[in-house]
């Protein structure tokens, strides 16, 4: 079982920055991927990014390609979305996610995640 925490979620001004954390635990060696979610009020949840552990590769969704960049660190088990150039529309729980075995990078779906986070709560103001 893999827990997740998550950190570095708050209140912004459109246009600035934040940088949020997720700190993985417990079975971390069987994690190949690692992901970002989010979910606006009354909206389902939306992948945001993902990067496989091995070889660092990564997937965008379209919206925040180009502003976020998710980025992890294996040997301190933590992986990080610093988020740049922030609209209203991010405003959102974004929750840390690791993979289920037998799914891989370019899964975008949340099923394909077995472990989350709780969330933590990223407002941009206008």
């Amino acid at each position: 079982q893999v827990q997740l925490v998550e950190s570095g979620g708050g209140l912004v001004q459109a246009g600035g920055s934040l940088t949020l954390s997720c700190v993985a635990s417990g079975r971390t060696f069987s994690i190949s991927v690692m992901g970002w979610f989010r979910q606006a009020p009354g909206k389902e949840r939306e992948f945001v990014a993902a990067i496989k552990w091995t070889g660092l590769h990564t997937d965008y969704a379209d919206s925040v390609k180009g502003r976020f960049t998710i980025s992890g660190d294996s040997a301190k088990d933590t992986v990080y979305l610093q988020m740049t150039t922030l609209k209203p529309e991010d405003t959102a729980v974004y929750y840390c996610a690791a993979d289920r075995p037998g799914y891989d990078l370019g899964s975008r779906a949340p099923h394909a995640f077995g472990s989350w986070g709780q969330g933590t709560q990223v407002t941009v103001s206008s």
